[in-house]
């Protein structure tokens, strides 16, 4: 197994924090792990929002060989829960295939004050 961290240029660059967006781990059997930071995006709505948010994660995938339909988890943090069905009408836009494994919670803010989502996601990429 080796591990790799990574912020790929491709992607929008992390905004005033430290850390890598992406953990890559190569399995021994040749398949690839991908477990991804936190996303949030700029935008006035919720919904411009997760389209912001879904679209890094499609770029951070891309950069590592995988696409949306590698997602196997995701952990989805809004700061009100009431919206839920706007959050979930722009993730159906992106996840199409079979759902993946899920967790949503309200939080009472998230690091960025006007982020209104943040979306983190596991990704599992068979050998090819």
């Amino acid at each position: 197994m080796q591990i790799s961290l990574d912020s790929p240029p491709s992607a929008p660059q992390p905004a005033n924090a430290y850390y890598s967006q992406v953990a890559r781990v190569e399995l021994d059997g040749g398949g690839v792990m991908l477990y991804l930071s936190g996303q949030v995006a700029d935008g006035d709505t919720l919904a411009e929002q997760s389209r912001g948010v879904f679209e890094t994660i499609d770029a951070l995938l891309k950069a590592h060989g995988a696409t949306l339909a590698d997602v196997i988890n995701i952990r989805t943090y809004l700061t009100d829960i009431g919206r839920l069905h706007e959050y979930g009408a722009v993730r159906r836009e992106f996840l199409t295939g079979t759902a993946p494994t899920s967790m949503t919670s309200e939080v009472s803010r998230l690091f960025k004050p006007e982020a209104l989502v943040e979306v983190e996601v596991v990704a599992a990429v068979s050998p090819r």
